[in-house]
């Protein structure tokens, strides 16, 4: 009778043994740079070091929070993301559910794969891929363009487009990865249920929309409410390295990791950073909880928490 208690002790002890390198690991890149959000209240001065910068209160809030760049950024990233959402998880669903219907193994493998590559890619690597096709001497749009009798376009000098290249290319890149979250989920479903469906006379359409889309709908909560809390967050690649950092493309890909990262380097202004970057956190947290709360009020069964 003793042994049992004994057992489990041992057995808590071994996996908190296991556990402390990622704990480590935790604290060390998770909770020790939190200390670092004091320098959105002081004046840092490199030759004054951390501690011995002067405070200067929420000066560094008040110099985002009344520049153009504040407003111009904020909605660049919440539009961007807010779309890419809302395209990803539609066009997730909708893949998701095409493969579930392919017969063949060996075909939705080699689907997944064709799907999956882009998510691997560097965009340094997408940067160039991107390149070469908008160069306005070499790109094979432009190419195309002129086989056409249509004039070339400076595709690095005009913002306009970039509204619709960047969508684009951010589903080209990550559409697979939830398009397999969703696949998983879908073929978690009892096959009896569509059998039995499908005896009644129901549809293709009728049973995504009647028994798919409602057996996966924890999981679109889920992934939602997870995206909206980084829905002041942007890749920073994507809106970086794919434009080259142009200055004349900001009006449409500014957004407020560009400018952290452009504070830091160009102005070199490390608490307004900090202070962006505050506000971008607290935001992001707030959004968590407001859109669970709002689902917990529909659905207490779909909300993380």
């Amino acid at each position: 009778m003793n042994r049992l208690p004994s057992y489990k002790k041992k057995k808590t002890i071994a996996i908190t043994i296991m556990a402390i390198p990622a704990l480590i690991c935790l604290f060390v890149f998770n909770y020790m740079p939190m200390f670092g959000l004091v320098l959105a209240f002081k004046d840092f001065q490199y030759n004054l070091g951390f501690f011995k910068s002067p405070w200067n209160g929420i000066d560094n809030f008040k110099y985002f929070f009344t520049s153009q760049d504040m407003w111009r950024t904020t909605r660049n990233t919440i539009g961007y993301n807010l779309f890419f959402i809302i395209s990803e998880t539609i066009i997730a669903i909708i893949f998701a559910m095409l493969l579930n219907e392919l017969r063949s193994k060996k075909a939705v493998k080699r689907y997944q794969t064709i799907m999956f590559f882009p998510y691997y890619l560097s965009f340094s690597v997408v940067a160039y891929i991107g390149f070469g096709f908008m160069s306005m001497d070499y790109g094979i749009l432009n190419r195309l363009l002129e086989s056409i009798g249509t004039e070339a376009i400076s595709w690095y000098s005009e913002p306009r487009v970039w509204v619709y290249i960047l969508p684009l290319v951010n589903i080209w890149k990550k559409i697979g990865y939830s398009v397999i979250l969703y696949y998983a989920a879908i073929i978690a479903i009892d096959p009896s249920i569509y059998e039995s469906a499908e005896i009644d006379g129901a549809s293709k359409y009728q049973m995504a929309l009647k028994i798919t889309l409602p057996m996966i709908s924890s999981v679109i909560i889920t992934l939602t409410i997870l995206s909206i809390g980084r829905i002041f967050y942007s890749d920073f690649g994507l809106f970086y390295l794919l434009p080259y950092g142009s200055g004349i493309l900001q009006s449409t890909t500014d957004v407020i990791d560009t400018y952290i990262y452009r504070s830091i380097t160009q102005i070199g202004n490390v608490g307004a950073s900090t202070a962006v970057g505050l506000y971008q956190s607290l935001i992001g947290c707030l959004m968590v909880l407001l859109t669970n709360w709002i689902v917990k009020k529909f659905n207490s069964e779909s909300a993380i928490f």
